[in-house]
């Protein structure tokens, strides 16, 4: 059972009639969100989930942002915090995967690369933090790391971190994005800004099964892959 429809949703459409599965792919996905609203209606949701979802495992989508000290006090982070206290508090079994910045296709700009992808082609003006670090992975390799997971059972009852193993600056990034749509951004730098330290020791293992390779040209070919730019 699959519960959403947005991008994550859609990249595990496979379980939609997986009956031993529930797959919560229904939460607040803008980590700039403040809306108490939002929050009441995935907390919601979830309690609705759980109780229809006696003895399967149970799958729920965090963010590894909880481990960035730029963001951990955040309205988004802590509520990620209570609902997955929530969660390990009244079912088993279940997976929580802390999720880093996937990148797909989606129309959602909250995404980072869609936000920066929309304020430099469109010539907007914005702010970058140039000490901030970003976490992207492909959301297709992301699936294959999950899927294993789920499909072995492994990591029953746990917290597992799905990411890259390397941070990217944020100016490289926008650099990249720039040299992808030959078009120079309209931004001013603020010396402020941090990233996530994310363990992904468990998951290593399986990028090597899979030949996901983080070189240099990673995010590249993220761009070349999901914004052609012809």
């Amino acid at each position: 059972m699959v519960i959403g429809n947005g991008m994550i949703a859609k990249e595990f459409e496979s379980y939609r009639f997986d009956d031993s599965i529930v797959i919560f792919a229904s939460g607040v996905s803008d980590s700039t969100n403040t809306d108490n609203r939002e929050f009441e209606r995935e907390k919601n949701l979830i309690i609705e989930s759980l109780h229809a979802s006696k003895g399967k495992l149970f799958v729920y989508f965090s963010t590894c942002s909880i481990d960035d000290a730029f963001m951990q006090s955040s309205a988004y982070v802590q509520h990620k915090i209570k609902m997955e206290g929530l969660i390990m508090g009244n079912h088993m079994p279940y997976i929580i995967f802390r999720l880093t910045n996937p990148v797909g296709k989606t129309n959602n700009t909250h995404t980072v690369v869609n936000f920066f992808i929309k304020y430099i082609t469109e010539k907007h003006q914005f702010a970058v933090w140039k000490n901030a670090t970003r976490n992207l992975i492909d959301i297709d390799h992301l699936y294959l790391i999950c899927n294993e997971i789920l499909q072995k059972r492994l990591f029953i009852n746990s917290i597992v971190n799905i990411a890259n193993p390397k941070n990217y600056p944020v100016v490289f990034i926008i650099e990249n994005i720039e040299k992808h749509f030959a078009i120079a951004g309209n931004y001013a730098l603020i010396d402020k800004g941090g990233g996530p330290l994310i363990n992904t020791v468990n998951i290593e293992p399986l990028f090597k099964k899979y030949n996901i390779n983080f070189d240099e040209y990673y995010l590249s070919n993220l761009l070349q892959k999901y914004f052609p730019n012809n």
